[in-house]
């Protein structure tokens, strides 16, 4: 893909501009992020991981789901580096909200639908996402199964490297495996719907 995703935060505190160097620059793809109350401002570890594994994904008319998508961080920046479309599920409703109104900032809107999990009705997509808890991971390994299309491409973090084992294991039935992304005692695990 060959791009960088910068991401520009907003919110109560005020925001954190960015140099117009880093803006300007011609891979650039700038995401303006106000998080709200959810979680997801591209800072943590296991955001990062995810955003870089974007960052080198054919994504070019692809669907996404977003499991889990806070802010809506992940499912924005695939829409702004490609993708058709994205499904934002998530159990709090206030991080509904804020992934609406960052899909809006951005100019992607139009693209991108939320729901709670419970009015979540699964089908195939081309690429994952689920940046969540271990626990959670391994629980939901049959459901994101079920979603991720033939030859899909599926990533997982929020976990710590002792806990990378576990959560593989859960998805080793449909899934080769990348090479792990580690940061900060922190692994992304990834891997292609066999």
């Amino acid at each position: 893909a060959g791009y960088e995703m910068v991401v520009e935060t907003q919110g109560s505190a005020g925001s954190e501009p960015l140099d117009q160097a880093t803006i300007d620059a011609a891979d650039a793809v700038v995401m303006t992020l106000d998080p709200g109350l959810a979680f997801g401002t591209g800072t943590h570890p296991t955001t990062a991981l995810c955003l870089e594994w974007l960052e080198g994904q054919p994504l070019q008319g692809c669907t996404v789901l977003d499991y889990g998508c806070g802010s809506g961080i992940l499912a924005i920046a695939a829409l702004l580096l490609g993708a058709r479309h994205a499904v934002c599920v998530d159990i709090d409703p206030q991080a509904l909200l804020a992934t609406r109104q960052n899909a809006a900032t951005n100019g992607v809107a139009d693209r991108i639908e939320t729901c709670l999990p419970q009015d979540f009705q699964p089908t195939q997509y081309d690429r994952v996402l689920a940046n969540i808890l271990s626990g959670p991971l391994v629980q939901l390994a049959p459901r994101l199964g079920t979603c991720l299309a033939d030859h899909g491409r599926l990533v997982l973090a929020g976990l710590l490297e002792r806990q990378a084992a576990e959560v593989r294991t859960a998805y080793a039935a449909f899934l080769d495996f990348e090479p792990d992304g580690e940061r900060e005692g922190w692994t992304r695990i990834a891997g292609r719907r066999r």
